[in-house]
């Protein structure tokens, strides 16, 4: 399964930082490439909250929005 705009949703947002919640199936979504299709509404800086591979061994993690440059998105899990 791949990005779906419909399982990406704002939990807060104040001072140019959006506090984000995603689901999905997919067992990882760190990296390079996977919100691209959200370029143009998240912030570096910003957070994700994702519940992952949620049809096998569902997990909850932290991610930080680490750049948005020419329509490309990355991210990392927060440490």
């Amino acid at each position: 399964m791949s990005y779906s705009s419909n399982n990406l949703s704002v939990l807060a947002y104040a001072n140019a930082f959006t506090l984000w919640h995603y689901t999905t199936t997919d067992d990882a979504i760190t990296g390079t490439g996977y919100f691209n299709a959200a370029a143009d509404m998240v912030n570096v800086g910003d957070l994700v909250i994702a519940n992952v591979d949620t049809d096998g061994t569902p997990a909850t993690v932290f991610y930080v929005v680490t750049s948005v440059s020419a329509g490309t998105v990355a991210i990392t899990a927060y440490a």
